[in-house]
């Protein structure tokens, strides 16, 4: 638990997080890994676990019909894969898709909602950190749509 205590509290994500938020955060961590191709998370399943990328690289991905999947991102090291933990019902929007062989840390959903419900403090501090995400993959999906539909 010491050395995730540790990669944790280098990840930008948790940044100027106090000490005891950090903790309550940490009881809800995991290290994870994913082979290039693997999946982290699939649309329309359970948001039960996010992701702060710490080595390798994940496509956000949404697959139309009977086309090849569109990637609206590429994230990369420090970034966040999944927000749709915060948000009810709790499903993912997307496809997120290892690039390469990538680690993680996974933290479960439902134990840092529980955690976010306790402490209200904590539950402000991280809608102030995904509040920039999600804003940031809105215009990369706006992006993407301009590309694909706006020049002919």
């Amino acid at each position: 638990m010491r050395n995730l205590e540790e990669i944790l509290s280098k990840q930008p994500f948790l940044a100027g997080l106090d000490g005891e938020h950090r903790r309550l955060v940490l009881g809800c961590a995991r290290n994870r890994r994913f082979d290039a191709g693997a999946y982290l998370l699939r649309e329309g399943e359970p948001a039960d676990e996010f992701y702060l990328i710490r080595q390798g690289r994940v496509a956000l991905e949404i697959a139309p019909p009977d086309k090849a999947p569109i990637v609206i991102a590429t994230l990369g090291e420090g970034d966040i894969v999944g927000a749709s933990w915060l948000i009810p019902p709790y499903h993912w929007r997307l496809d997120a898709r290892a690039v390469e062989p990538t680690l993680v840390i996974g933290l479960d959903a439902e134990c840092l909602r529980g955690k976010c419900e306790e402490d209200h403090d904590l539950g402000y501090e991280m809608m102030k950190r995904f509040l920039p995400i999600f804003v940031k993959r809105l215009h990369a999906t706006r992006l993407q749509l301009l590309d694909v539909y706006g020049r002919s």
